[in-house]
């Protein structure tokens, strides 16, 4: 039935470019072979991105407006699998213009927007931070999204879902963010309240003095649903340095609990190397030290990623 569904929508893509006036069919395919410590090696899809398959579109309404649309899918390339929804990353519809874009469905929320943007080895499988004990929600059913247009290089985002789709027992997943971005300078902070009432917020940025961009985050969440050690503050910093069609990211990243008398930590480098602007191959190490909440699970990995 799954895969019914999936060549529907694929045709169904490919049908409405010519009714829409805008409509593109998209994906990654990312596949990694990873030695994780004490493990044998194994595939693993989506190292650097997450491997998807997606269609999104959009129509002129007129007057600066426009309605766009975006379906987006999980892909496994290890067994070609994908998750229990159809579109599990992404469904939703919404209305762009000069005051903004404003969306409804399953989406990505704010502090999304923002999480990973200063993230060392590539925001990927290999960073640093993979060590963090705390954690975000991300993305959310039946939301309410809005993104300001840019002014002066700052922006902004808020999220949330409507109480009515909430589940019996959760609370509603909120986020907001802010982002200022212009020369060689980029900040954000983000912040979210998610299903079990737990608050992240998340400070980060970037600076690229040509020869490298130095990275930095640093986030910390809150309990406020019930759950143990829920309070934990984190941090990571790196930096990416280009060297041709090379990249290299290093990193290191920290986190603690309150109340805690250990930390986990962690240092990790990535390497990519363009074979043309939708290609990469790409490779590293994490290096793990978890004093705090257990067995190390340091890895060694190579991939490859195309996008579509």
């Amino acid at each position: 039935m799954k895969k019914s569904l999936i060549a529907l929508a694929v045709l169904a893509a490919s049908g409405a470019a010519m009714a829409q006036s805008s409509v593109t069919l998209y994906g990654i395919a990312d596949i990694y072979v990873a030695k994780v410590k004490g493990q044998s090696a194994a595939a693993g899809s989506g190292g650097v991105n997450t491997s998807r398959l997606g269609f999104k579109g959009s129509e002129d309404l007129g007057g600066g407006v426009s309605a766009i649309f975006q379906f987006e899918q999980k892909l496994s390339l290890g067994d070609g699998s994908t998750n229990d929804k159809l579109f599990d990353r992404q469904a939703n519809v919404g209305l762009a213009c000069g005051f903004g874009t404003l969306k409804l469905g399953r989406n990505w929320n704010a502090m999304d927007d923002v999480f990973g943007a200063s993230n060392s080895g590539f925001d990927s499988a290999l960073s640093a931070n993979a060590v963090w004990q705390n954690s975000y929600t991300g993305a959310a059913d039946a939301q309410l999204y809005y993104a300001t247009p840019e002014f002066a290089g700052v922006s902004g985002a808020v999220s949330t879902q409507l109480t009515g789709n909430v589940p019996a027992g959760a609370k509603r997943i909120s986020a907001g963010h802010v982002k200022y971005a212009g020369g060689p300078v980029a900040v954000a902070l983000g912040y979210e309240t998610n299903e079990v009432g737990q608050k992240g917020t998340m400070l980060n940025g970037s600076y690229d003095l040509g020869a490298a961009k130095l990275l930095a985050s640093y986030y910390t969440t809150k309990d406020t649903g019930g759950v143990a050690d829920a309070d934990v503050n984190s941090y990571q910093l790196g930096a990416d340095i280009p060297l041709g069609a090379f990249t290299l990211s290093v990193g290191y990243a920290s986190s603690k609990a309150d109340g805690a008398s250990e930390s986990d930590s962690a240092f990790g480098v990535a390497a990519a190397y363009s074979l043309s602007k939708r290609t990469m191959v790409y490779t590293g190490f994490r290096a793990e030290d978890r004093k705090a909440t257990g067995t190390d699970a340091d890895i060694f990995a190579i991939g490859l990623n195309h996008k579509f």
